[in-house]
């Protein structure tokens, strides 16, 4: 089966302006099963002093790059860059980690291999602080600000929200990477991969707090990712989502990597003593059937580097 490559004319389409609504699998799909997957584990995690070696160690461990990226590909690379803060904060993701992924599409034969974050406070201090657009820059990576005229108005399957303004930019690529980091939130108890597409949400994001679960899930159902690395390199404990004492922080050196969204968000929940049905949008996820949350049915292969 060919992954699905939607164009920019199909993408127009797809919005509200036309009669075509999006169906429940959402848009982009994980990479087909090859030949040997039986044999490839479903989470890869990986331990070790150095953010990049574990990243690749990672994504090595679970196929190679070359698995999820073809030669000529357009890569949206989603960490999240929202808050002001340097990396020893763990508020963003880890810019090694992210910039170790952005080489390794380049690596793969990617064309272009584009970085963006809707961020909560000023974006060009946010990508600076975070070391994010520097460690990109480095490897080829394309960084952009976001431009609001991008957002269009999605439907979406409606567990939370029936459509919401999302970033154009998302749905002209290829393929797309997510790479959350795992901390604390107030609302949701933890922030994983989930709930990182709410940085291609426009809009007053605070609006889907009433019924923030549902919200996540119709983001996840409708952007799915081919690849998702969870960064808990450092994760943020208590404080969350934006943190700003050292106290707060507690070093893990450690990467996840897996295909499902589900599944790497409630094994990123056990980083904090918790499962992930003690989290809504992951229990709500293995419910309508977007991932499995039961870690004990799959394969996880641990790797110390």
């Amino acid at each position: 089966m060919k992954h699905k490559e939607v164009t920019r004319r199909e993408f127009i389409q797809l919005t509200l302006s036309s009669s075509v609504a999006f169906t429940l699998g959402g848009l982009f799909q994980a990479m087909p099963m090859g030949a040997d997957e039986g044999q490839r584990p479903d989470l890869v995690v990986a331990r070790g002093p150095s953010p990049t070696r574990i990243t690749r160690a990672a994504i090595d461990g679970l196929g190679g790059m070359k698995r999820f990226i073809s030669r000529g590909d357009v890569v949206v690379v989603k960490p999240n860059i929202g808050w002001d803060r340097t990396p020893e904060y763990a508020a963003n993701s880890n810019p090694q980690v992210v910039a170790a992924i952005v080489a390794m599409c380049y690596e793969a034969g990617a064309k272009k291999v584009k970085v963006f974050d809707h961020t909560v406070a000023n974006p060009q201090r946010c990508y600076t602080q975070s070391g994010i657009a520097e460690a990109v820059t480095a490897v080829g990576g394309e960084v952009s600000y976001i431009n609001e005229k991008k957002f269009r108005e999605v439907k979406l399957p409606g567990y939370g929200i029936k459509s919401w303004p999302l970033y154009g930019e998302i749905f002209e690529v290829d393929k797309i990477i997510n790479v959350p980091i795992a901390k604390t939130h107030g609302l949701t108890k933890l922030t994983l991969g989930i709930k990182n597409w709410m940085g291609v949400m426009g809009g007053w994001r605070g609006r889907i707090h009433q019924r923030i679960d549902g919200s996540l899930i119709d983001l996840a159902l409708t952007i799915r990712p081919t690849l998702i690395v969870l960064d808990a390199v450092r994760i943020l404990e208590a404080n969350g989502p934006q943190g700003g004492d050292l106290s707060d922080v507690k070093t893990l050196n450690t990467v996840v990597v897996g295909t499902d969204q589900v599944a790497v968000d409630a094994y990123g929940a056990t980083l904090f003593g918790l499962a992930g049905g003690d989290i809504g949008y992951i229990r709500l996820g293995h419910e309508v059937g977007l991932g499995t949350m039961d870690l004990k049915k799959l394969k996880i292969k641990h790797l110390q580097i």
